[in-house]
């Protein structure tokens, strides 16, 4: 859990029907500034008691806890419904700069708003649990065996089989389990628009797009610019592991220059690249060193991993976590009980509770999770003197990549710093870190513009129902350079083969997340005087970046996000030049082995 907003996610499919928006009294501003408060301290109350519940559901997995965090969530969902709606009737006040930016933010916490007709309302809320519950409940059932399968299982196959066959089978499987939510996602769109236009929204995604003080239209565009500044970086890579695939698959299988097959880039949606790494890593690309052996040569506890995370802040001029935090957080999987889990960080009481939620291995994929989701909580107690309803990040990419800016300084240099490698390996052996690293982030970044790019079409009525699976795989092609294993009709409903889509969570948050963690690790290995090429660069031990950093976590979310940004790196305006500049030597690489063969799609 990162924000108080995350509870809004999914859990918008449990909404109680709200109260019909009804003729008003003319307000004030005295009314304005009267219904903020009261709305910040009552909602503060159902979160703080929603929190508490969700760490029981997540910590101690019973019907008992599940049903009391769905009963709080729903309490606190409600709340918030009612509240943006009544937030609606001061929309035409001069008011002051902070309770504007409050009713906004209260208003946009919302990714699904319900109309006010009870039955619509009521009919929303059953669609959007159906649909969540459909994809929850998914699974392949291979005829030739009696055991079905789940995503994880077929993930597992994606992910590590080699065997395209399978790997065509395990894809098309786990696809065909979005087909019969075609039909809720028309009707789900229809009703969720309805919600949005009475919140004064043109339809549910001017909604989203409005969280980011800006335009809607000109967020658009803002997410276009960002990705024709790394569009070349990823034509590259996408060139060179097209190339390495045709080696392992054959000309039949893989195009000399068209798009890749989609079940053979480790990952079912193609999003991340990384798990065919063995595939396409560079001639002599071992690091010289194995994180996870030395962890366990030292024998390394779980506590001794979160140790070395928090020494990573107070070596910046952060302050030690709290006694609470050793105490309350889930370091490792209990033996007694089910528990989820996956890696979250926790703000329960908004102030100072601070918690991690993690089953921790001893391995360096675990290490640098756990800088990471330090980050989220480093962030979370940076903010807590905000108000409530300004107790998040500047806007929702921030948190993500606060914590991603971390764990990209766990290089080998800060890893001699903290006593683990005796020395840096050789710049040599850099290749392979870089093309590991560019898999994951590199890879991801069409993918996580393409999916709010559909949905924005969808719900606007650009893209119509009748050509829902159409129009996905044209963005696909567009963005991905990606093309189905098989011909796939408007039979096929393939984006909600996807929890986001099916779920109703909004993704340009982790796009925007990509970009801004390469964009705050320059400024701040610029401000630490690093002199090393920048994935060489760690901010470990420097106060005056940590300083930096203070400054803009403590803005929480009072000021638009561009003031948050410059409070950190001196600029206004997201740049993606700086994960340019980071996989430089890779790009200029990846050119010289792409030379003399088809590039682009």
């Amino acid at each position: 859990m990162m924000s108080r907003h995350s509870l809004l996610h999914a859990g918008l499919a449990a909404l109680i029907a709200s109260s019909a928006i009804v003729a008003a009294p003319k307000k004030t501003l005295a009314d304005a500034k009267a219904f903020t408060e009261k709305a910040e301290q009552e909602l503060l109350v159902l979160a703080i008691d929603s929190s508490r519940a969700d760490w029981l559901k997540s910590t101690y997995i019973t019907d008992d806890s599940e049903a009391l965090s769905a009963k709080l969530n729903e309490r606190m969902i409600g709340a918030t419904i009612r509240m943006a709606k009544e937030a609606v009737d001061f929309s035409r006040l001069a008011l002051t700069p902070d309770i504007d930016r409050k009713l906004k933010l209260l208003k946009l916490s919302l990714t699904m708003a319900t109309p006010s007709d009870p039955a619509e309302s009521a009919e929303l809320t059953r669609i959007a649990a159906a649909m969540e519950g459909a994809y929850g409940k998914g699974k392949y059932c291979p005829q030739a065996k009696s055991e079905c399968l789940d995503l994880e299982q077929l993930s597992k196959i994606l992910a590590t089989s080699r065997d395209p066959a399978a790997l065509r089978e395990a894809w098309i499987g786990w696809h065909a389990i979005a087909k019969p939510l075609r039909p809720q996602y028309e009707r789900f769109v229809a009703l969720s628009n309805k919600g949005s236009r009475e919140l004064g929204f043109a339809d549910t995604g001017a909604m989203w797009r409005s969280k980011y003080d800006m335009a809607p239209d000109e967020f658009a565009k803002e997410m276009d610019r960002l990705w024709e500044q790394v569009r070349p970086l990823y034509v590259s890579l996408h060139a060179y592991v097209r190339n390495r695939l045709r080696e392992k698959y054959g000309d039949a299988a893989v195009p000399a220059n068209g798009p890749i097959p989609a079940h053979l880039l480790g990952n079912m949606w193609a999003q991340e690249w990384e798990n065919i790494y063995d595939l396409v890593a560079p001639p002599n690309a071992d690091p010289g060193f194995d994180l996870t052996k030395i962890l366990a040569a030292r024998k390394t506890s779980a506590q001794d991993m979160v140790k070395y995370g928090e020494k990573f802040f107070t070596s910046l001029g952060f302050a030690p976590l709290p006694a609470t935090f050793w105490e309350r957080s889930m370091f490792t999987k209990p033996r007694d009980r089910e528990v989820v889990c996956h890696a979250s960080a926790w703000d329960v009481d908004f102030v100072d509770d601070l918690r991690i939620k993690m089953c921790i291995d001893t391995t360096a994929e675990d290490f640098t999770t756990i800088h990471h989701e330090l980050g989220h909580n480093f962030y979370q107690r940076a903010y807590n003197a905000q108000s409530y309803l300004f107790r998040d990040s500047a806007n929702d990419g921030f948190h993500e990549a606060v914590g991603d800016t971390i764990a990209l300084s766990v290089t080998p240099e800060y890893l001699v710093k903290i006593g683990l490698l005796d020395s840096a390996p050789d710049p040599s052996k850099d290749m392979g870190l870089l093309m590991l690293r560019a898999l994951e982030k590199v890879g991801f970044l069409p993918f996580g513009l393409l999916i709010d790019q559909w949905r924005w079409k969808v719900f606007s009525g650009e893209i119509k129902p009748q050509d829902y699976n159409k129009t996905w795989w044209e963005l696909k092609r567009k963005y991905q350079g990606v093309a189905p294993p098989e011909e796939r009709g408007e039979e096929w409903f393939d984006p909600a083969a996807k929890y986001h889509v099916a779920a109703n969570v909004p993704y340009s948050r982790y796009f925007l997340a990509d970009i801004l963690q390469f964009q705050f690790h320059r400024s701040l290995a610029q401000i630490a005087g690093c002199k090393d090429p920048l994935h060489r660069c760690s901010i470990y031990g420097n106060a005056e970046a940590g300083k930096r950093i203070q400054a803009m976590l403590s803005m929480g979310a009072s000021r638009p996000w561009p003031e948050a940004l410059k409070a950190l790196t001196g600029q206004r305006e997201m740049d993606a030049s700086a994960m340019v500049d980071y996989f430089a030597p890779l790009k200029k690489w990846l050119d010289e082995q792409n030379a003399g063969k088809p590039v682009g799609w």
